[in-house]
């Protein structure tokens, strides 16, 4: 029997990913979803195809500032809702190596990660917007959806058959992969509607290591098995709530914590979108990266890139902002976890082994800050973690007239925008 969760001990310590949404959407510039919102016809489409020709790709240059930015992982979007597909799939014509760029991108981008250190995972899209024989009258979702010249039978069947096959192709002809993003179920298409067993059975047969994500299951609405005590062969080896932080730490009917990772985007975006002006400044970020954490779960932030292939100077702006934070606070993130105290009011703790990590976001209006549920007794030491200065604990003046509360000492020249004190315990 596999063991629960796979072998999730690397994903739990890496706590922070990168997500990249790239294909033809890209030219069009209005999102990922842009085939479906605007219900554009194949034909129509199709001159994205033909013009697709990507002059600056640089997956050596992306995987270096994933890298910088403190990242461990990354996921690259073999293939997407509308069908086209960024690896030289021998199941359709409709792929990269078919363009004017005619290199096979999922190669060059797990070779690229893979030479940074990086641990790799691939998305593939369970919807296709571009195949025959996937719903399209009466799908929510399909940019043909109510168009009486679509009204005919398709057969499911034919479709699931290419979409193992390629999925076969992703976990055989690419070398090791460390996870894999399946998206996404919804209405009846969900489980064993996708064949489900017999696609994880095969994946995990090709790659016995691979972490799957519970979109197999999984619909925006909840999170499927992978919550219970008996889960389905298919329903996942994390959950991935998307844009929404879940209030606790994720845990299933028997109370085991569940891996997660939550995925959200630098801007309001997943492809790239020209209007799409409203990122998150790298402050926020950290927050919501050092929140998940405490939290129990992973940040996978995504980016965008252009249609030639750049990233925006938004984008590397930020990256290089956070890893500054990363490059002298990544202890108290990575192979951090849970501390199961309670949350103090001026940020978040988080806990590895015997040290407790306070993040202070908000400093207080005195000389010392309270750290609600540790004990005075039971602490060893407190240090700055940025500089490893020592702080000292307060039990006399203010502090001696609640003795039965912690307070540390901090002098109000060391603080930061986000201050960090590494606390050991005995």
């Amino acid at each position: 029997m596999r063991e629960r969760f796979g072998n999730s001990k690397w994903f739990r310590d890496a706590r922070f990913g990168m997500f990249i949404h790239w294909g033809l959407y890209a030219i069009p510039a209005r999102g990922e979803w842009v085939k479906s919102t605007e219900k554009t016809s194949d034909e129509v489409y199709d001159r994205y195809f033909q013009d697709f020709n990507p002059t600056e790709f640089n997956p050596k240059l992306w995987a270096k500032i994933a890298k910088q930015a403190g990242m461990q992982y990354a996921v690259f979007t073999a293939k997407h809702h509308d069908g086209f597909c960024l690896f030289d799939s021998g199941y359709t014509d409709y792929k990269i190596t078919n363009t004017k760029f005619s290199k096979d991108a999922v190669k060059e981008f797990l070779d690229a990660f893979r030479a940074e250190g990086l641990r790799v995972g691939l998305y593939y899209s369970l919807l296709d917007w571009h195949h025959k024989d996937y719903p399209a009258f009466d799908d929510p979702y399909h940019p043909m959806r109510g168009n009486p010249e679509f009204n005919y039978n398709r057969d499911f069947s034919k479709y699931l058959e290419y979409m193992h096959n390629q999925v076969k192709e992703l976990v055989t002809k690419y070398g090791k992969l460390d996870l894999m993003w399946l998206d996404f179920s919804y209405d009846d298409l969900r489980g064993e509607k996708w064949k489900a067993t017999e696609l994880v059975n095969m994946i995990r047969n090709n790659q016995p290591d691979i972490l799957l994500n519970n979109r197999l299951d999984a619909a925006a609405d909840h999170f499927g098995g992978i919550m219970t005590d008996n889960p389905k062969p298919y329903s996942g080896d994390f959950a991935c709530p998307e844009l929404l932080m879940p209030p606790k730490g994720l845990k299933d009917t028997s109370g085991e914590a569940v891996p997660w990772e939550l995925c959200a985007s630098l801007n309001e975006s997943w492809g790239y979108n020209a209007q799409d002006n409203n990122y998150k400044d790298a402050d926020l970020l950290v927050k919501k990266l050092t929140e998940a954490v405490s939290k129990g779960g992973n940040l996978i932030l995504n980016v965008g890139p252009y249609a030639n292939g750049r990233l925006s100077n938004q984008t590397l702006s930020i990256m290089e902002k956070i890893g500054q934070w990363l490059e002298i606070y990544g202890e108290s993130i990575y192979g951090c976890n849970d501390s199961n105290l309670e949350k103090p009011e001026w940020g978040r703790y988080t806990q590895k082994g015997n040290y407790i990590y306070a993040h202070i976001y908000e400093r207080p209006i005195g000389p010392c800050v309270l750290l609600p549920s540790i004990d005075k007794k039971d602490i060893e030491s407190i240090v700055m973690l940025k500089d490893g200065s020592e702080i000292k604990l307060m039990t006399e003046w203010i502090a001696a007239n609640y003795p039965d509360y912690t307070f540390a000492e901090i002098a109000p020249s060391k603080y930061q925008d986000i201050t960090v004190l590494k606390i050991k315990l005995k």
